[in-house]
């Protein structure tokens, strides 16, 4: 899939301590053919001397498109699911349901169990790179 100025899209963080985490950012330019330059969405993250937003390089394996909107109206215990929390979507698993509006979710990656409202997770999914398209993860 090819990306063009402007377009939002989707990084991976591939980081320590924060393996499975994604943002939604805007592309600002190419830089050849594997690196692009972005800025994040929105634009609440300052560089460190308060210069400006925080722009970075990343290679083009680490984007994808926004997912698709998947309508859900309950989620299920050990569902994958992304969660909204500080500026990113993290990956975790339903662990239980807690009242009619909120969700305990399990992180894997830092052993976390953290409670969030229904209107801050979303379904799964994974970005089929070869067929463009975005898959829904099996549990």
């Amino acid at each position: 899939m090819k990306f063009k100025r402007a377009d939002r899209i989707e990084v991976v963080d591939m980081s320590s301590g924060f393996f499975g985490l994604f943002y939604d950012v805007n592309i600002m330019s190419r830089v050849g053919r594997r690196l692009t330059s972005f800025n994040f969405v929105p634009c609440l993250m300052l560089e460190a001397d308060h210069s400006g937003f925080l722009r970075e390089f990343v290679t083009t394996d680490k984007i994808s498109p926004n997912p698709t909107d998947v309508l859900v109206t309950d989620f299920v215990l050990g569902q994958k699911v992304d969660d909204f929390a500080n500026d990113g979507w993290w990956v975790g698993r339903i662990a239980s349901k807690i009242g009619e509006t909120e969700y305990l979710v399990r992180f894997d990656s830092t052993n976390q169990d953290i409670i969030y409202p229904f209107a801050n997770i979303r379904v799964h999914q994974d970005w089929d790179v070869a067929n463009d398209v975005w898959v829904h993860t099996r549990n």
